[in-house]
């Protein structure tokens, strides 16, 4: 799979978004399933190309040398449907125009601008000069500078968007503001009933979104998150679920106040209330600024005992949050000492194996940070890492590559000699000769590093040898006759 299947699946994700009568909680599977395929590009799919430094200077300040945990220095190819088609730059802040194009914000908005009213690269008719974030694309770069080492590029700001105009007809305003109504009352009865039909109008489409919003739902359903009563706490964190589809509703759910709600829901709620409050994280996370917001607001050790003791959806989505809050570093921390990663660890050796993917694929992203190595050392995961490369899936062996060569950086002899003793030459050789391109390049990284390895435990050995003394020889014997 490439990157321009990506960019299909950006665009799918979001006519799904806008369009009317979706399904929000589908839509956040399929979230969840486009961000997976998202991270096996990122592990599978990353050439190495050396560019000539004076051909490239517009990417100067990312084709640099990247050394780090790599033996030797690497020059970087920037995937070209990662670079805006106006500047030929890698985007801070990818935002798609009415004919599915992406382009850096910046650069499209001086387009329109100076008065162009056409698509820069098909040359179609612009029908709006509407620009939707990229949200996808966003993530992608973010996860592709941290599989490469360097550091993410920085949007220039946040902008305002452009406030959307509800399309809401007179007789759908007045229902939603009769609704707005009982969600405000003290009747607990009206609360519950009102939630519900919310949570059902906000999963229609679009405008509903928009207008529920505007009508001031938002800090209403935040307080029911700590109703007493399950059914109206589920149906005010779907709701919320459901709003935040809407671009504009995601920064207004997180500055009304809703973590913490969010997170009491979250640690209990019922079982499905969970679910929904870790697939609203999810989706409130894409928002870069969010995760440093959600990072700090206490979700994470919720979200790990989700991982943990939820139903197999619940794990899915507690997963996938944690997979997208981990892209930023600082979350990173939080995580392991959360106890993410013996989590982690009993999802990888459970006999079923349904959480493989997610688990070897956080461990990754753990493993680049101090502590996360730290703790993957100590849960004792080379065996089962070494397994992974034996055994595992083509992703799986790149994934399990990766934790190792981390774990090996620096002077950790200990993780080689485990491994050396648990026979990993054969499968390491196999997966440089067959592996994807980013599991040949981390498995090559990891053979050289225990060839050496080998070559210094052989150079001890034979100093250990000529330091000792030598074995005294035995007295030459003669014979004699008994005469």
């Amino acid at each position: 799979m490439g990157i321009s299947d990506l960019t299909h699946e950006s665009l799918a994700l979001h006519e799904m978004v806008v369009a009317s009568g979706g399904d929000p909680e589908e839509s956040i599977e399929k979230m969840s399933m486009l961000l997976k395929r998202i991270k096996d590009f990122i592990q599978t799919d990353n050439p190495e190309i050396d560019i000539p430094a004076i051909e490239n200077s517009h990417l100067s300040g990312l084709s640099e040398q990247v050394s780090g945990n790599d033996d030797s220095p690497k020059s970087i190819t920037i995937p070209d449907d990662f670079r805006c088609p106006i500047s030929l730059e890698l985007m801070k802040d990818p935002v798609i125009v009415s004919t599915g194009q992406t382009y850096e914000r910046q650069c499209i908005e001086k387009w329109i601008d100076a008065g162009h009213g056409t698509c820069p690269k098909t040359q179609q008719t612009l029908s709006s000069t509407a620009l939707t974030p990229n949200y996808v694309l966003r993530s992608l770069i973010a996860q592709w500078c941290e599989a490469n080492g360097i550091e993410a590029p920085k949007r220039p700001g946040n902008p305002q968007p452009s406030k959307t105009v509800s399309l809401c007809s007179p007789a759908e305003r007045a229902m939603i503001d009769s609704l707005i109504r009982k969600l405000a009352s003290s009747i607990l009865e009206d609360q519950r009933s009102a939630a519900g039909e919310l949570r059902l109008l906000a999963k229609r489409n679009a405008d509903n979104r928009v207008c529920i919003a505007e009508a001031g739902a938002i800090p209403l359903l935040i307080n029911l998150l700590s109703t007493f009563d399950p059914r109206t706490q589920e149906h005010a964190v779907t709701a919320l679920l459901n709003l935040s589809i809407c671009e504009e509703n995601k920064g207004s759910i997180v500055t009304s106040g809703a973590l913490p709600g969010i997170v009491h829901v979250l640690k209990r709620g019922s079982m499905e209330a969970r679910e929904n409050a870790a697939a609203t994280l999810f989706s409130l996370s894409v928002v870069d600024d969010n995760k440093v917001t959600i990072g700090g607001s206490g979700a994470i050790p919720a979200l790990v005992i989700l991982l943990s003791e939820g139903s197999q959806r619940g794990k899915k989505d507690a997963a996938t949050a944690l997979f997208n809050l981990c892209i930023y570093q600082g979350n990173k921390g939080r995580a392991v000492r959360a106890g993410l990663v013996p989590t982690l660890m009993k999802l990888l050796t459970e006999p079923e194996g349904v959480m493989v993917d997610e688990a070897l694929a956080i461990l990754a992203i753990l493993s680049s940070h101090s502590e996360g190595k730290a703790a993957i050392g100590a849960a004792e995961a080379v065996p089962v890492l070494v397994d992974v490369i034996r055994n595992g899936s083509p992703r799986n062996k790149e994934n399990a590559a990766a934790v190792l060569v981390h774990l090996s950086s620096g002077d950790q002899q200990k993780y080689l000699a485990e491994t050396q003793e648990l026979g990993i030459m054969e499968p390491l050789l196999d997966l440089v000769q067959n592996g994807t391109d980013r599991g040949k390049r981390k498995a090559g990284q990891l053979l050289e590093r225990m060839n050496r390895f080998i070559e210094h435990q052989k150079q001890q050995l034979q100093a250990q040898k000529q330091s000792e003394p030598p074995e005294p020889q035995p007295p030459s014997s003669t014979s004699h006759d008994d005469s």
